[in-house]
């Protein structure tokens, strides 16, 4: 027995095998494929064609891609029945180039609409019926283009209030609530394969709408309407306390089958940047892959935008900015290797 109990105690002696101990990942592309999330990113088309260093960027840390602009209704319809696909078709063939899936965004929204379709609803031009005729033929046109191409639709975007009332937009008030099943059902004859989120900002700590977000999801669920994924935005300031219980919602709606995505991820500060804000703002995207890997059903990570260079921040934001995880140059900031020091809770 002496021999056995030998080999056995060099067995226990040795090290390791490397894959219990996998190194830092040297990018994002590489932790998404270490910890099996997709990591994406908000794509400038402007960009994307004309700087080679943001194309190469993009190309190299991410695996999953949205159009920050090129999908929504006034980018792609800007007159009634005139598709323009150009820049969309764009983002979906440099993802399908560089190995990296697509989430549509965003079929139905308050925001971004074109003129002659406002207008028309405003002057009585368009009536109700036909404004729904309207809208299930955009989504359905828009849908069937990229069939088995998009891997997941913001379907419904923002379609609740801060006091947890259903927004009151245009689509609300000529359509009714009913708009939301009707949006689902259009996009999944349209493509059967492709999930189907709803979307919206301050879902990770808003008491209000995340309670009637999970109404709207469970109303649709027993009316066997088809919606796979819950998407929350997540666009934070360091000079507010982070969402302590984000991961237990996101587990609210992983209970209710859904795929949970965060979609749009930025943490902002108040301007000057100062090392102290950096490291705070590290420290919250650090927690927010933190919480998104601590739910299975959690499978996606998207941040609006990598490069301060291209942020949509100090336009909505009056001195506040650098929200993302590389600077104007493209230099890595704390964020960035905060990420990558990420490991999956056990």
């Amino acid at each position: 027995m002496k021999p056995l109990i030998i080999a056995l105690a060099l067995i226990l002696a040795a090290p390791l095998p490397a894959y219990a101990h996998p190194r830092t990942p040297r990018d994002l592309r590489e932790l998404a494929h270490q910890q099996g999330i997709r990591i994406g990113t908000a794509v400038d088309l402007a960009a994307l064609r004309g700087e080679a260093d943001y194309r190469t960027v993009l190309n190299r840390e991410f695996t999953h891609v949205t159009a920050e602009n090129a999908m929504k209704w006034e980018s792609v319809e800007p007159e009634r029945g005139v598709f323009i696909w150009r820049d969309a078709d764009a983002l979906v063939e440099n993802a399908r180039r560089n190995r990296q899936r697509v989430r549509g965004h965003t079929l139905v929204w308050h925001n971004q609409l074109p003129a002659w379709l406002t207008t028309g609803v405003a002057e009585g031009k368009i009536d109700d019926r036909e404004l729904r005729d309207i809208l299930r033929d955009h989504i359905t046109t828009q849908v069937r283009r990229y069939k088995g191409k998009i891997r997941a639709w913001d379907v419904v975007n923002e379609v609740v209030e801060e006091d947890g009332t259903l927004r009151q937009s245009l689509w609300l008030t000529h359509l009714g609530p009913g708009y939301i099943a009707d949006a689902f059902r259009w996009a999944h004859r349209a493509d059967p394969q492709a999930k189907l989120f709803i979307n919206d900002y301050n879902l990770e700590w808003n008491a209000p709408k995340i309670e009637t977000t999970l109404s709207i999801v469970k109303d649709l669920q027993a009316r066997g309407v088809p919606i796979h994924g819950i998407g929350f935005q997540g666009h934070l300031g360091i000079q507010y306390d982070y969402p302590g219980d984000w991961a237990n919602v996101m587990r609210r709606f992983a209970d209710l089958g859904l795929e949970i995505a965060v979609t749009e991820l930025d943490v902002r500060m108040v301007l000057p940047v100062t090392e102290e804000k950096l490291a705070t703002q590290a420290d919250y995207y650090r927690r927010a892959l933190t919480d998104c890997l601590s739910v299975e059903a959690c499978r996606e990570l998207t941040v609006w935008g990598f490069t301060d260079r291209h942020s949509w921040v100090p336009g909505w934001f009056d001195g506040e900015g650098a929200a993302c995880l590389l600077d104007e140059n493209l230099a890595p900031k704390p964020a960035y290797r905060a990420l990558l020091s990420v490991k999956r809770p056990r």
